[in-house]
C-alpha cells in the first residue's frame, strides 16, 4: 500500500508518528513545529502543515534564532525525551538558525531544523537569495549548519526524505547523540508528489537507553573510591536529562561525599541538603572550590569539564589528584585522563551506590565542608541584604536575585544565559527543585531566556516560568515578547537594566582592557563611550509590545511587583533599574580563575599590570594525565 503525499507533506505525516518512551513513558518525540514562512518553505512545510491540522501544532515565531530557543528550552524541560521542529524559508531564515543549532549541539539538547533550500533541478541560477558558490554548484547557505548539526542531509530526491527521516530521528533520541539535527529542503523537492510506501507513516517508538556501566569499570570506579579520603562529587547536566536526582541524594547520604554543581546540574540537591556545597570553578562557591583544590578524587556525574567548571584546568590543584566520569557519551567519560564508567546517570549511580555499601568519608571531612557551607550561606545572605530606610537608593542585582527568591515557589523555573547574571546565580542561588535552576551556560548565549522561557511554559503550562534578562540580552532579542502575547503565555520577564554589559565590562577592567566599549552610554569628549546613560526606555518597549510592565525603584518596590507578576495569569513584565554597570553587582568575587589572554605587550599600565597577574595565574595550569 502507498499513499502519494508531496515530500513536505510526507515528512509532517511522518513526524507526527514518532515517539520516544524511557521507563515505560511514551512521548512525542516533536510535538509542534515553529515557522516563519517565505518563498522556501511556504508552498512546501507551511502547506503542508495547514493539510495536516492538528496532527503537529504550528507555532508562529518572530525570529528564526528565537524559535530554536524556545525548542531548546522546551526540549530541556521535558528531559531530552520530547522535542520541537523549526521551519524556515531559503537565506537568512536559514542562516538566522546557526546561532541557535550551536547552543543545542553545545548543549547536547535535540532540534529538528527545516530549512529551505534553493531548487534541487535548478531551472533558474540564481534564485532570489542563493549563494552562488564559484568552485561548488551544490553548496547553499544552509552548508553553514553542518559544523553545528549532529545529523545533516539535503533531501534532492523524494526517495531519499526515507532514510534520512529515520536517521534524523534515531539522532534526536540518542542521549549521546543528540543535538541539532538539520534536513535541507530544496523548495522543489518539498513539494514533489511521491508514492509513499504506509510502513513510513507507522507509529514508530525509538526506546531512549540506560545503559549499566561495565563491570570492570565499575570496579576500578569503586576501589578508586574507597581510596580516596577527600573525594567530591561533580553533578553535571546528565543528571537532570537521566532524572537522576534521588539517586545522587541516596549516594550523598550514604557516604557523606559532598556534591558540587556545573551550571547545567545545579538543583541535582536541594541546597539545604547536608551534601550540597553549591556551585564549581570559575563562578563557584568558597567552599566548593576549596574542596576541589584539596580532592584527591573527583567524581564527575554527566558533565563535559567545561573550563567554567576546572577554572581553566587550574582548580584540581592536589598532587597526583584523579578522576572517575560517570557519563553515557565515551567522549565525556574519558576526559581528564580519568576512569571512565559509561552509563545512564541514574543507573550508574545506583550501581556505584551498590559498590560503595558500607563506605562512608570520614568525619572530619563531613566537619570541615559542613562548616565551609555555613560561612558560604552567610555571605549569601549579606549579598542579599538591604536596608528598609526608605532612601530610595537602586537595589543592586544580587538583591534583586535575592526578592526573586523570597517570591517563586519550589515548582517555578528561573531562566537565563548571558551577562553577568550567570555567575552570580551560580555563586547565591538557593535551588529547592529538580527544574527551579534553568541555565543556558554551554553556548551562553544573549537572547536565550525569553523564547526558552515560552518554550519551558508550553512544556508545563502551570509552572510560574521566569526570564532573568539584562539590558543587553533584552536589546538583543525581545521579539519573542510578541510571541507570548499572541498565544497568551503567561511568562514572567524580570529586566534588569543596569546600562551596559556588565558582565563583559568586569571582564574588560581584570584583563586591562579598562572597560572599553562596555557601556551603553553617549560618547564623553575624549570619544569613549563614558558619558551620560542613554535615555532609552526599556519598560516602555516591552508595554508596546503588549506586556503588562510593572515598573520597581527600591527593593520594597522590586517584591511587591514580583509577587504580582507571579500571581498574573498573562505575560508580564518587572522592569528594575540597578546599580549602573561600572559598579559591584554585590556578589562575593570569584573564586578561582578563568583563562582569558591578556595582551603579551602594551603601554597602558592597566593591561601591563594585568598581564602580571595572568602570567602568574597561567602558571598553575596543568595538564590532568
Amino acid at each position: 500500500m502507498t499513499r502519494r503525499l508531496t515530500v513536505a507533506q510526507a515528512l509532517v505525516e511522518f513526524l507526527a508518528h514518532q515517539y520516544t518512551e524511557r521507563d515505560g513513558r511514551r512521548r512525542r518525540l516533536i510535538a509542534a513545529c515553529w515557522g516563519i514562512f517565505g518563498h522556501g518553505n511556504v508552498a512546501g512545510v507551511g502547506q503542508a502543515l495547514l493539510e495536516t491540522g492538528d496532527a503537529l501544532p504550528y507555532l508562529q515565531g518572530r525570529n528564526e534564532q528565537a524559535m530554536v530557543h524556545a525548542a531548546v528550552g522546551y526540549a530541556r524541560h521535558c528531559d531530552r525525551l520530547s522535542a520541537h521542529a523549526v521551519t524556515t524559508s531559503i537565506g537568512p531564515g536559514a542562516t538566522n538558525l546557526v546561532t541557535g543549532a550551536a547552543l543545542a549541539t553545545i548543549n547536547r539538547l535535540p532540534v529538528l531544523l527545516l530549512p529551505g533550500d534553493t531548487f534541487a533541478t535548478r531551472p533558474a541560477d540564481p534564485v532570489l537569495q542563493q549563494l552562488e558558490h564559484p568552485a561548488a554548484g551544490d553548496v547553499s547557505v544552509n552548508d553553514c549548519l553542518r559544523p553545528v548539526s549532529r545529523y545533516f542531509d539535503r533531501i534532492v530526491r523524494p526517495e531519499a526524505l526515507i532514510p534520512a527521516a529515520l536517521q534524523a530521528m534515531r539522532v534526536l533520541a540518542d542521549p549521546v547523540e543528540t543535538g541539532a539535527v538539520t534536513l535541507a529542503l530544496p523548495q522543489d523537492v518539498q513539494v514533489e508528489a511521491y508514492d509513499w510506501p504506509e510502513e513510513f507513516f507507522a507509529d514508530r517508538v525509538w526506546q531512549v537507553r540506560r545503559p549499566a556501566p561495565d563491570p570492570a569499570e565499575l570496579a576500578a570506579a569503586v576501589e578508586a573510591v574507597r581510596a580516596a579520603r577527600r573525594p567530591l562529587i561533580i553533578a553535571g547536566g546528565g543528571v537532570h536529562h537521566s532524572e537522576a536526582e534521588e539517586e545522587l541524594r541516596a549516594l550523598a547520604d550514604a557516604t557523606g561525599i559532598p556534591v558540587a554543581s556545573t551550571q547545567a546540574g545545579k538543583g541535582s540537591l536541594r541546597h539545604d541538603h547536608p551534601a550540597d556545597v553549591g556551585g564549581i570553578g570559575h563562578t563557584g562557591t568558597a567552599v566548593a572550590d576549596a574542596l576541589a583544590g584539596a580532592a584527591d578524587l573527583v567524581i564527575g556525574v554527566g558533565t563535559r569539564y567545561s573550563d567554567f567548571t576546572t577554572a581553566s584546568a587550574t582548580l584540581f590543584a592536589a598532587p597526583g589528584v584523579r578522576f572517575v566520569n560517570l557519563n553515557i557519551a565515551a567522549h565525556d567519560a574519558h576526559k581528564m585522563a580519568g576512569l571512565p564508567l559509561v552509563a545512564d546517570a541514574r543507573t550508574g549511580l545506583r550501581a556505584l551506590a551498590d559498590g560503595l555499601r558500607g563506605h562512608r568519608v570520614a568525619p572530619e571531612y563531613v566537619s570541615a565542608y559542613t562548616a565551609g557551607k555555613t560561612q558560604w550561606d552567610a555571605a549569601v545572605e549579606y549579598a542579599y541584604s538591604w536596608r528598609e530606610d526608605g532612601d530610595g537608593r537602586r537595589p543592586t542585582q544580587t538583591q534583586v536575585i535575592g526578592a526573586l527568591e523570597t517570591v517563586v515557589g519550589d515548582e517555578d523555573v528561573v531562566i537565563n544565559a548571558a551577562g553577568s547574571l550567570p555567575g552570580d546565580l551560580h555563586k547565591l542561588w538557593r535551588a529547592r527543585s529538580r527544574r527551579q535552576y534553568h541555565l543556558e551556560y554551554g553556548y551562553s548565549c544573549m537572547g536565550y531566556e525569553i523564547p526558552a522561557a515560552i518554550g519551558v511554559r508550553l512544556a508545563d503550562p502551570d509552572r510560574p516560568v521566569w526570564a532573568l534578562v539584562g539590558d543587553g540580552t533584552y536589546l538583543m532579542m525581545p521579539t519573542e515578547l510578541v510571541t507570548a502575547v499572541q498565544e497568551g503565555i503567561a511568562i514572567k520577564v524580570i529586566l534588569v537594566q543596569n546600562h551596559g554589559y556588565a558582565s563583559i565590562g568586569g571582564l574588560s577592567e581584570a584583563v586591562g582592557g579598562e572597560r572599553f566599549g562596555t557601556a551603553y552610554r553617549f560618547r564623553a569628549p575624549d570619544g569613549t563611550y563614558t558619558g551620560d546613560p542613554l535615555p532609552v526606555d526599556l519598560a516602555a518597549n516591552a508595554a508596546s509590545l503588549g506586556m503588562t510592565v510593572l515598573r520597581a525603584r527600591t527593593v520594597l518596590e522590586l517584591r511587591a511587583a514580583l509577587a504580582e507578576a507571579r500571581a498574573s495569569d498573562r505575560p508580564t513584565c518587572v522592569y528594575v533599574e540597578t546599580e549602573t554597570a561600572d559598579t559591584l553587582s554585590g556578589a562575593p568575587p570569584a573564586q578561582a580563575w578563568w583563562d582569558v589572554p591578556v595582551a603579551e605587550t602594551a603601554t597602558r599600565p592597566a593591561a601591563v599590570t594585568a598581564r602580571e597577574e595572568y602570567d602568574r595565574n597561567a602558571a598553575a595550569r596543568r595538564r590532568y594525565l
